[in-house]
């Protein structure tokens, strides 16, 4: 679609994208010439069957050239019945263009007057609704002259990195035969679709150790339903809570018309992850493997709505591990896409960042790194903790107590000696042990809760660590 300003000029412009050509073919349909005489069952006859082919190969034979292609509906081969024929078409129009192509058009600006114009300038800018981009400009060189009849043709091309409404603005402004200076505008409208969509699914193992899962039992439904909709979790009950390995689902939907040939869908990891790509199991050769390995063929995503899913493990790194809890970022990566169509027309795409699981930016965390295995009654036991600092600066020193709950019911257990345990400041990402000397007043299980950290030179508490429940014999 195309729009100028009003007023006669001598000059127009042609646009015409360039892309692909397409397949021609010839809706007529094509029939064999032996159904122009007999039918069908006639083959079906010993007697006439052996004398059909003589008789009918005047007219089955390839036709001499004519003019008035008197044969063009007759099938002289079994492919005829496709209706392609050997001819390519050009883009008649703008057609679909989709995010991540690369638009390119030929553009020819004609003088259709009986006279020549000259100086010409000549600009060409792609609008979109958030910007501006210059794709031409002769205004240091214009075009001396443009004879009469004659046309001043050029190539652009944009990379399509935004959805929606296009214009392709293309303006002359030139001296015409009578010397006045006139201004042309036109443009061309086209609009701008998503070839696919990315959808993902994120698994994430974490390992955690028997002898800390019980403080965690009643807050496991928290846990749970902290946890996002798209995301599904497994836990392995081994080690300390930690994230070991995460698994990432990619599943690519084809929204266009034609088939999508994927060459490349790779997943780049953030700074603090590794990614591989996981593959099912084909049953090939080793020579097979090195063979697709080095050769990678396209995989075939068809059109008006094809999938193809694809699998990546990401496994954080140990040694960012600790700057990945001070900054709190649940970054995983993005994917890059780069495809091809039937005719192999480019296109490239790069998803926004894919987010994990949210990571909560704490100054300190508190952890029980070993509970007794035995705990008798009346009788003092030590649980050791490790405090950590996930700052990038130092911090304390620290108070450590048992907070009142505000209720009026005894503790089951209790600090023996001093009420409070002063800890020493600790480094920037560095982490220290204290052991805290505890007793218990009451048999059979109880829950050792409150266990709070003051700072006493920024005079603030932290949340305190979660309940712990432990198992009391009798002396």
């Amino acid at each position: 679609m195309s729009q100028s300003g009003g007023g006669s000029h001598s000059l127009a412009f042609r646009v015409m994208r360039l892309c692909r050509p397409s397949f021609n073919v010839d809706p007529p349909l094509r029939l064999h010439p032996s159904d122009l005489f007999v039918g069908e069952d006639i083959f079906d006859d010993p007697l006439a069957a052996p004398s059909l082919p003589p008789l009918l190969s005047p007219a089955t034979s390839s036709p001499s050239p004519d003019p008035n292609y008197r044969y063009r509906f007759l099938l002289h081969h079994s492919s005829d019945a496709m209706g392609l024929s050997a001819l390519l078409v050009l883009p008649q129009s703008f057609g679909a263009i989709y995010l991540g192509e690369t638009f390119c058009s030929y553009i020819s600006i004609n003088n259709s007057s009986t006279f020549e114009v000259r100086d010409v300038i000549i600009k060409a800018e792609i609008q979109t609704e958030r910007q501006r981009i210059l794709l031409l400009d002769t205004s240091k060189s214009p075009v001396e002259t443009i004879r009469a009849g004659g046309r001043y043709d050029f190539i652009v091309e944009h990379d399509v990195k935004e959805l929606g409404p296009h214009t392709l603005v293309c303006t002359a402004l030139y001296n015409d035969g009578d010397g006045e200076r006139k201004y042309l505008p036109q443009f061309f409208k086209f609009i701008v679709a998503n070839p696919l969509s990315v959808r993902t699914k994120v698994l994430i193992l974490f390992r955690v150790k028997w002898s800390v899962l019980s403080r965690y039992v009643d807050n496991l439904n928290v846990l749970f339903n902290s946890l996002g909709e798209s995301e599904c979790h497994v836990f392995i009950f081994d080690g300390d809570w930690k994230y070991e390995t995460t698994f990432l689902e990619a599943c690519i939907e084809n929204h266009t018309k034609s088939n999508l040939f994927m060459d490349q869908v790779d997943f780049e990891p953030a700074q603090n992850y590794t990614s591989a790509t996981l593959k099912g199991d084909g049953h090939h050769s080793e020579r097979e493997s090195l063979i697709r390995e080095t050769f990678k063929p396209p995989i075939l995503i068809r059109s008006g709505g094809g999938i193809y899913n694809y699998l990546y493990q990401l496994k954080s790194s140990a040694d960012n591990s600790a700057q990945l809890k001070v900054e709190g970022s649940n970054v995983l990566g993005k994917l890059q896409i780069t495809w091809r169509t039937n005719l192999g027309e480019p296109g490239r795409l790069q998803t926004q960042q894919i987010l994990g699981t949210p990571t909560t930016k704490k100054e300190i965390e508190l952890q029980v790194v070993e509970v007794p295995s035995i705990i008798n009654l009346q009788r003092p036991f030590v649980l050791k903790l490790s405090l950590t600092n996930q700052i990038d600066r130092e911090i304390g020193p620290f108070e450590v107590s048992l907070s009142d709950n505000g209720s009026y019911v005894e503790r089951a257990v209790m600090i023996n000696g001093l009420q409070s345990m002063v800890v020493p400041q600790v480094e920037a990402l560095g982490s220290t042990e204290l052991h805290l000397n505890l007793i218990a007043t009451k048999t059979g299980i109880q829950r050792i809760s409150g266990i709070t950290v003051f700072d006493s030179k920024e005079m603030k508490s932290y949340e305190p660590l979660p309940d712990l429940e432990i198992f009391v014999n009798m002396d």
